[in-house]
């Protein structure tokens, strides 16, 4: 038998759970269906210690039980919306061991669209769409912290903005200064509520309607600056939103040299440049 470690340690923080639920629900009350589409992970935190010092599994649950349940759960407990039925996760496992003291689910929920048919969207068939919304839900079972998101939302302007004025660094500022450019991102923003209670996606999709309008409304001089703005109009558009975060990579689109083929560019034509790439992040907050 090798000898026991001199080192002396303890359990730190820790969870577990099941990851990469897929789950996907089809609403059929009416002849009009819905659809919901969402990957979910949901994990348990409390006093595990006799499981991971002593090998003891007595008080936990098999993750396998975790993914039924959240199936099971989905049958009527997934009625409205993910940050919903993520408070009816929480509760459940909370209660369901004797060292279990919260929990949380995760989601990223793919959104789905109707196919129009002659104008008009059809009942059963769907068309998959870019952004996605995410969700975090967190709690003991009877107080619930929950946020809110948006990834993968791809926006782009073909003109109305620039980078100029900006602080130069001898010799290293080569990147010559413009008032005329393409700027395009992939928005991803989460955000907390000011109340335990909301209608969580009608906020969602206030809020991403607000980020698209808001990129378009303004001269960007910056993507910190409209980064600001983006939070500014989503806090006074939401007022059950307390702050915002986004995360906004800058896709650069590079005007091509066309001269050695004797053309002119005149801001037609463009190399993507997918990296390295630019990235502001940073909260906007009520003041």
């Amino acid at each position: 038998m090798s000898e026991a470690p001199r080192v002396k340690v303890r359990l730190g923080e820790n969870n577990y759970g099941k990851a990469d639920v897929q789950l996907f629900k089809v609403f059929r009350d009416t002849p009009r269906h819905e659809v919901r589409d969402v990957r979910v992970r949901v994990a348990m935190t409390g006093d595990f210690a006799a499981a991971h010092v002593d090998g003891d599994n007595t008080d936990l649950l098999a993750t396998d039980t975790v993914r039924n349940t959240v199936y099971a759960l989905a049958k009527t407990g997934f009625t409205g919306s993910v940050e919903e039925f993520g408070k009816e996760l929480v509760r459940h496992f909370v209660a369901a061991g004797p060292r279990v003291q919260g929990a949380f689910a995760e989601f990223t929920e793919h959104l789905w669209a109707r196919i129009e048919v002659g104008g008009q969207g059809h009942d059963h068939s769907f068309v998959r769409q870019m952004p996605k919304h995410t969700a975090r839900v967190e709690g003991d079972g009877q107080t619930f912290k929950v946020t809110s998101g948006i990834e993968e939302l791809y926006v782009l302007k073909t003109t109305q903005s620039g980078w100029a004025g900006y602080l130069l660094d001898e010799p290293y500022t080569t990147l010559p200064e413009t008032t005329d450019r393409v700027m395009a991102t992939v928005v991803t923003a989460h955000w907390e509520y000011a109340a335990q209670d909301c209608d969580y996606d009608d906020v969602w999709n206030r809020a991403y309607r607000q980020i698209q309008e808001t990129f378009t409304d303004h001269y960007s001089p910056s993507l910190q600056n409209t980064l600001y703005l983006l939070g500014e109009a989503v806090l006074d558009r939401c007022p059950e939103i307390s702050r915002v975060w986004f995360g906004l990579p800058n896709k650069h689109h590079l005007r091509y040299n066309l001269e050695r083929f004797a053309l002119e560019n005149n801001g037609e034509i463009f190399h993507v440049d997918p990296e390295p790439y630019g990235l502001m992040e940073g909260w906007v907050e009520r003041a």
